[in-house]
């Protein structure tokens, strides 16, 4: 599936770090920065979380919320927020239902080889749950800098 710019951005329900769990719908009101990354506790993964962690209260003057998403355990993400004193909640998205919908579980090539991955992407999602800018391969340098920038032209 592949989502647009003013799409209607697919709700879901899953387990959050910690054991509680997160529907997209009861965030309706507020915006929602969702961002996919591909794993727990790698180099542009961290530094990415941290940027996100060190931002957030940029994000909470604009009355909005920063939600990461990978396939990582509830049991991985616990340990990878407390390493990183993370201050928001990470989706475990272990079936892989979330990437799919979002359209960011895509063939990725390493080194000659393929696999199956998560893009890094994120999706900003208005108040109404309309999706207003999606990155897709995000580059993690100045990333959260652009993201906060879109956030505040809402």
């Amino acid at each position: 599936m592949s989502l647009e710019t003013g799409d209607k951005a697919p709700d879901f329900t899953a387990p959050l770090n910690g054991g509680d769990e997160l529907s997209l719908s009861s965030l309706r009101g507020q915006i929602v920065v969702l961002y996919f990354y591909p794993k727990d506790s790698t180099p542009g993964c961290t530094t990415q979380a941290c940027d996100f962690r060190d931002a957030l209260p940029d994000f909470s003057k604009l009355d909005a919320r920063v939600i990461g998403v990978s396939k990582d355990s509830v049991k991985r993400h616990d340990n990878f927020i407390a390493k990183n004193e993370l201050n928001f909640p990470l989706v475990s998205d272990e079936s892989g239902a979330i990437c799919e919908a979002y359209g960011v579980w895509t063939l990725k090539k390493l080194y000659g080889k393929e696999y199956m991955g998560i893009e890094r992407a994120t999706f900003l999602i208005d108040a109404e749950g309309v999706i207003r800018r999606i990155w897709h391969k995000v580059k993690v340098s100045g990333h959260v800098k652009e993201v906060r920038e879109a956030v505040a032209s809402l």
